[in-house]
């Protein structure tokens, strides 16, 4: 799964690497977690655009929004037919920017978190789905993180995670009329010497702690 990320670049920075015209001032996000806003980037109109959406999808026939808690992710595997993510797999998918995420191995003394993020730096893009969600006048946009089964870096610390698009690949994942097949091509982890996963201190564990710190390699 993929349950804390961050997003450590500002506004400029989005726009040359996901080459959008326009994007909404941004400061360093080292530990986003479920509910909070998170930017995307879709296309509308045939123009890539980033807007703000919930982390935690709200499919449209929800009668409680609340359901959203519980969809930060969605498999690979089952998004295209899941009633929960099916018609967001059609027409609502979108590109999650992100410069690294979080995992935690189970140890016997409890579990140590890794920061895990490009090899050289920068950023990426998570495969996402978004959502518009609304009931007595209240309006959310939302999304969830696609995620895959582990490559051989990140299977020591967890079975799970994020898919990860090729640069390459982000017209494809966005446009209208790709087909399911090339849509599931793309659903696959990344190659395993693209990422590397440090270990970090358990500052990371709470919500509350949006800082450098965050991301701080543990020494050795």
């Amino acid at each position: 799964m993929c349950g804390r990320f961050n997003l450590i670049t500002d506004a400029q920075g989005l726009v040359e690497f996901f080459n959008v015209l326009y994007c909404p001032e941004l400061t360093p996000r080292y530990n986003i977690a479920p509910t909070q806003e998170v930017p995307a980037v879709v296309l509308i109109e045939g123009a890539r655009q980033v807007v703000m959406l919930r982390w935690g999808l709200i499919p449209s026939w929800a009668r409680d929004p609340g359901i959203g808690n519980r969809m930060i992710n969605a498999r690979a595997e089952t998004a295209a037919t899941k009633p929960s993510f099916r018609a967001a797999f059609r027409r609502r998918r979108c590109l999650i920017p992100a410069s690294g995420f979080y995992e935690w191995q189970t140890r016997s003394d409890g579990k140590q978190p890794y920061h895990i993020h490009p090899a050289g730096g920068g950023l990426m893009a998570f495969a996402g789905l978004w959502e518009h969600w609304e009931a007595q006048g209240q309006v959310l946009r939302s999304c969830t993180i696609l995620t895959t089964a582990a490559n051989v870096t990140i299977a020591p610390v967890h079975d799970r995670m994020p898919v990860i698009l090729d640069r390459a690949d982000h017209a494809a994942w966005l446009a209208a009329d790709a087909s399911p097949e090339v849509l599931q091509a793309l659903l696959r982890p990344c190659a395993e010497n693209w990422l590397v996963a440090d270990a970090v201190s358990r500052h990371v564990n709470s919500p509350a702690n949006d800082d450098p710190a965050c991301i701080q390699p543990l020494t050795q």
